[in-house]
């Protein structure tokens, strides 16, 4: 495992779901652990994908962009924690800004309190008794590290829980319950809960109790296991079928120099299909007059607010709207109202821009059977591509009515186009709209 990290997870015994209706796609889980996002209205999750890496401190931004010359694309940060151990002199609400804005995608690691009888010299620790009241504390503290750099609501933050004594059945119980707690917490400020761990203890440990309905569920889970193979499934100690769902990091090579543009960095190396940061990006109003701002990706929505000709905007997440111009795409601002993009100087006026995460706002899958993905808001539509398995993470970018399943008609159409019913999504409603998803125009 990571020298620098030390993950949590708030363990809080909770089972979450009530009894719910039985339908001929699959069976509600009453008790399975999938807590739903509190999501506020300015925010997104955001996927990164490919290579990354890991440094105790975090680099400078001329380091960074030194290492574009790599293939890495995503930076871990060490943004909290009592037992986190490296200064981070660069590490600042302006770093977070300058390295989001060169192309660096942020895996957001908290360094809290260690199972006590983790294999190292931590001396913060938890035991049983005290893993749930911490764990909270922790994720509680992480949320307010990470506003403060401007990691917004929506951002993936990740429990460092490095390695421990396996064989401990005492110890793995205050393992569940941090990470349990911890993930509560962090849903209820509005962020995602992930854990880093190691894959011979939390992650078998995690892995043996995905479907109780004791602990909440975390909504991804970053494995350390040294092998040199970046693959993200056939892991020993967890099956394909868990964190299915653009949920998993491993970190494949510990503790090596690498050089890139003349840039010598001492790093761990990780491959992620997984969510991260979500930072806003600032752009300038392009339009020779003001600039209406609307409560939905819409003009048939009420003006927000106006914006001057030329001003600057926080855009959080890109996503499908009415088409203005040459474009149908709509910029979320910090705020939580929309622009059309066809006014502002994002990289493209007629299709989403990839320094820009589409806005999505994910939920657990909460069948026991995996959830069919159509290409429609409807049963009778045609499935389409790979089921979404239990705990999976639908990525939500609107909703729209279609046939009731359930207790409800809102479908949910995700990132990729694909389809499923909002019934077995955790979200805030099982029967009507989910805010602050928009409406699918």
């Amino acid at each position: 495992m990571s020298r620098w990290t030390g993950i949590l997870s708030r363990a809080a015994g909770v089972a979450v779901g009530a009894s719910l209706v039985a339908t001929a796609l699959a069976t509600p889980a009453g008790g399975y652990p999938a807590t739903p996002g509190n999501y506020p209205s300015g925010s997104s999750a955001t996927m990164a994908t490919g290579r990354g890496f890991d440094t105790c401190t975090a680099p400078s931004l001329a380091a960074l962009q030194a290492w574009r010359a790599s293939s890495y694309r995503t930076v871990n940060i060490y943004f909290g924690g009592v037992n986190r151990g490296c200064t981070q002199p660069n590490l600042t609400a302006a770093w977070v800004r300058g390295a989001t804005a060169g192309g660096w995608r942020l895996l957001p690691t908290y360094f809290g309190r260690q199972p006590y009888c983790m294999l190292g010299t931590k001396p913060h620790r938890y035991t049983a008794g005290t893993a749930g009241s911490f764990g909270t504390a922790d994720a509680q503290d992480a949320v307010a590290q990470a506003r403060a750099l401007g990691l917004l609501p929506g951002s993936a933050l990740y429990a460092d829980v490095e390695h421990y004594d396996r064989l401990n059945a005492d110890c793995t119980l205050a393992v569940r319950r941090y990470v349990s707690a911890w993930t509560v917490a962090v849903h209820q400020a509005g962020y995602l809960a992930g854990v880093y761990v190691h894959q011979d203890s939390g992650l078998a440990a995690l892995s043996a109790s995905y479907n109780s309905a004791s602990w909440a569920r975390p909504d991804a889970v970053w494995m350390a296991r040294w092998d040199g193979n970046p693959a993200l499934t056939g892991w020993p100690t967890a099956p394909n079928s868990q964190w299915a769902g653009h949920q998993r990091a491993k970190q494949y090579q510990g503790d090596h120099n690498e050089t890139w543009g003349g840039v010598t960095l001492n790093i761990d190396s990780d491959s992620l299909d997984a969510p991260v940061a979500t930072v806003a990006q600032s752009y300038r109003v392009t339009s020779t007059t003001a600039l209406n701002a609307r409560t939905g990706p819409s003009t048939a929505y009420p003006v927000a607010r106006s914006i001057a000709a030329g001003a600057t905007v926080a855009v959080v997440c890109q996503g499908h709207g009415q088409a203005v111009g040459t474009s149908a795409v709509w910029n979320r601002l910090t705020d939580g109202s929309w622009v059309t993009d066809y006014y502002v100087s994002t990289p493209s006026n007629t299709t989403f821009s990839s320094a820009l995460p589409r806005c999505t706002y994910p939920g657990q899958v909460t069948s026991t059977t995996s959830l069919v993905a159509r290409v429609g808001p409807g049963t009778n539509y045609a499935a389409s591509g790979a089921a979404l398995p239990p705990g999976a993470l639908a990525y939500v970018m609107c909703q729209g009515l279609g046939s009731l399943v359930g207790t409800s008609r809102v479908w949910n159409r995700l990132h990729d186009g694909r389809w499923v019913s909002d019934y077995f999504v955790g979200n805030r409603s099982a029967n009507t709209w989910s805010a602050p998803v928009p409406r699918c125009p």
